[in-house]
């Protein structure tokens, strides 16, 4: 079967049409055949009793050549084949045909209607006395079988009387010819034929116009409405008159059409009014990132104080001596030239470490300094190193040792020097803080090439972090340190920075062993990374 329904409906409608018309067309013709072979039955049995008629007085006057000769007559018409009359015992008396049988055997079917019982039958319907057969040459023929009774002038005649006893003399058989009856069946079953022919053809073209109008059509207008609807063209109409079922559901459809394509301009609307919130909000926590940002420079900066006065105050006082050696040396007329050599000595050193008080100044200005984001071919190496002249008096002060291994091969990186400094002074204060309760520790700092990206590794040995708060030490405000010591933002800002650049920070540790940062940059970062650098994750 089709799958579309238009199509099984035409197919399920012919097929019961052409059953019905089929079994009403067989039913029809058989009740025609049923009529005329009854009509001819009435016929021959009504020519029988004719001929009997016909022959009895010439019977009675034992006139048989008369009798045979009406009989011959009769059987000249067209139609009948044969007249036979057969006596009690099944000889043939007379036949119209000189090449018939002469004895006839009672179990014959022409006897064994009225000799099937042991006692033979008296009184037969004529259909029960005509019957059909077909012989070896020729077309089906109607044999009528009439019995000839012993009347009261029979049994009294002086002629050839027979006793009151015998019921029936004999028996009259006419046979006639039903090829004009079969000529006649053909006919009218050709004509069944055709008309039930007829009768489907026209009853399926009438169901395949009116389905494909009533049926197909409708259906069609509501798959093409559906697949506009799926095609989002909510403003398409189905129009649907030739059915009141089909065309409420048509007014329905368009209804629910209508309805969507108002909720989908309130879901658009909605969506603008969502972009534009999102546009503001994603501004808001781009200022709130940038303050976090700052908050976490301020709080590295208040960390470094410290350690920044220890290191400016070593120069400064070097310098200081230095100035009051100078001085001495010094004379009203000028230099001598004997401590010429010593007071250039002297004045370099002043140099020296003027120069280092510079370059640690102008380092925690660049850190703390709030300026937008530059991207730019940096040394990874040589952020480490500025960044840890800064740091080192701080190490030192917590006796943790300190670990280079720095690769000789790094490329340069892009990527924000001065974000890249926070990162590194977030995690290696991490590490030294996480070593003050041993009284001593261990920071490696180590860096490699991997494909296409640098890797800056950080490892300590200081306490470590617990398991279960390893997944959460990069939110914002969380940290294992207490209220005192910390606020939770470095390890968060840190995050941001090496996302916004494209990169990944992990991180391993073993409670009692120490802690393992890995941050991996890419070399060259993306178009879309290549845009501003915000600094905090979440």
């Amino acid at each position: 079967m089709p799958k579309r329904l238009s199509q099984q409906i035409i197919i399920s409608l012919t097929i019961i049409v052409m059953v019905v018309s089929g079994v009403s067309g067989y039913i029809s013709l058989k009740n025609q055949e049923r009529e005329i072979l009854q009509a001819m039955i009435t016929g021959a049995d009504q020519l029988s009793k004719g001929i009997t008629s016909a022959t009895w007085h010439a019977m009675l006057a034992d006139d048989r050549s008369a009798a045979y000769e009406v009989m011959q007559t009769i059987a000249a018409n067209p139609g009948i084949s044969r007249i036979r009359i057969f006596n009690k015992e099944g000889r043939v008396m007379f036949s119209t045909k000189a090449v018939d049988e002469k004895q006839v055997n009672k179990s014959a079917e022409a006897c064994a209607m009225c000799h099937a019982s042991s006692k033979p039958l008296v009184n037969i319907d004529a259909s029960s006395r005509a019957r059909i057969f077909r012989p070896a040459d020729g077309n089906r023929q109607l044999a009528m079988i009439t019995p000839i009774y012993n009347e009261l002038s029979c049994s009294d005649a002086p002629c050839h009387a027979h006793p009151k006893t015998t019921n029936v003399l004999g028996v009259l058989d006419v046979a006639f010819d039903l090829g004009p009856l079969d000529s006649e069946l053909s006919a009218a079953r050709v004509e069944v034929l055709a008309v039930t022919g007829i009768q489907i053809v026209l009853i399926g073209l009438f169901i395949v116009f009116f389905t494909r109008r009533f049926v197909d059509k409708p259906i069609n207008q509501l798959i093409a409405g559906t697949r506009a609807v799926s095609e989002m063209q909510l403003d398409h109409v189905v129009e649907i008159t030739s059915s009141a079922d089909l065309g409420e559901l048509a007014h329905e459809f368009n209804v629910m059409s209508e309805r969507l394509n108002k909720a989908m301009a309130e879901l658009n609307q909605a969506t603008q009014d969502l972009e534009l919130k999102v546009k503001d909000r994603t501004k808001q926590l781009e200022v709130a990132h940038q303050k976090l940002l700052q908050s976490d420079r301020l709080a590295s900066l208040g960390q470094l104080s410290a350690t920044v006065a220890h290191e400016i105050n070593n120069p400064i006082s070097g310098v200081l001596n230095l100035a009051m050696l100078l001085d001495r040396i010094m004379k009203e007329d000028g230099i001598p030239k004997d401590r010429l050599p010593e007071f250039r000595r002297y004045l370099g050193q002043i140099i020296d470490e003027t120069t280092r008080v510079g370059r640690i100044v102008s380092d925690l200005l660049a850190f703390s300094r709030r300026s937008k984001p530059q991207s730019t071919n940096m040394d990874l190496n040589g952020v480490i190193k500025s960044t840890l002249l800064i740091l080192r008096h701080r190490l030192e002060l917590g006796d943790i040792a300190l670990e280079l291994h720095l690769s000789d091969t790094l490329p340069l990186v892009e990527c924000d020097g001065s974000q890249m400094q926070q990162v590194l002074i977030n995690l290696v204060m991490n590490g030294a803080e996480a070593c003050q309760n041993k009284g001593h520790g261990t920071i490696s700092i180590m860096t490699r090439r991997e494909n296409e990206s640098v890797v800056l590794q950080i490892s300590d040995t200081g306490d470590g972090i617990p398991k279960e708060a390893l997944p959460r030490i990069f939110d914002p405000f969380f940290t294992t340190k207490g209220e005192v010591k910390g606020i939770g933002l470095g390890l968060s800002v840190a995050y941001g920075i090496v996302d916004a650049h494209g990169g990944d920070i992990s991180v391993e540790s073993t409670v009692g062993m120490g802690t393992v940062f890995t941050v991996t940059i890419p070399i060259k970062k993306s178009p879309v990374q290549s845009g501003e650098l915000t600094g905090v994750k979440g």
